[in-house]
């Protein structure tokens, strides 16, 4: 995996299924797999989250409030909330795809309900796709604070298809 990260790609849905399955029991394993995402994708590496749990269909990833995301309020910035957002949902999906297929995020609508301080989890319970067949799914996100309140609201609006390889072959 670290491997087609230093070329550029990114790994495919087993991939990810495997170093998860491979990290997450160990000690410091969430950690070491947040940072390999953080690597894969560097803009969303800058908020600095900690995938939590996942498994097919469903992601947990919690975004600790600091200075590099808060806005002028003493919250969590709003971009940086959507930005979680998408990393739960997208992680999600991507756990739950067919290894011949791949997924882009082609549309995203945030409502934000509270300001989001301290320590926020971010869950997506998403449509898990049996096929690569072309086709656009909702992934809902909700985001709530420590004390369980709901801050955000996210779907993300997701294409997923044949990957590059799968077309080729077929």
């Amino acid at each position: 995996m670290l491997e087609r990260m230093k070329k550029g790609l990114t790994p495919g849905p087993a991939m990810l299924v495997s170093a998860w399955d491979r990290l997450h029991g160990v000690p410091g394993g969430k950690k070491i797999f947040s940072r390999m995402i953080d690597m894969m994708v560097p803009y969303t590496g800058s908020i600095g989250c900690e995938v939590k749990e996942l498994r097919s269909g469903f992601a947990a990833v919690e975004l600790t409030e600091r200075r590099a995301v808060r806005n002028h309020l003493n919250s969590i910035h709003a971009i940086a909330l959507a930005n979680l957002a998408e990393l739960c949902g997208n992680l999600a999906l991507s756990f739950s795809m067919p290894s011949d297929a791949r997924f882009i995020v082609g549309g995203l609508s945030v409502d934000y309900t509270k300001k989001a301080r301290g320590v926020v989890t971010a869950t997506s319970e998403c449509p898990v796709p049996t096929s690569n067949e072309r086709a656009e799914y909702e992934v809902p996100v909700v985001i709530r604070d420590a004390s369980g309140d709901i801050v955000a609201n996210v779907t993300l609006r997701t294409l997923v298809g044949p990957n590059k390889s799968a077309k080729a072959d077929g």
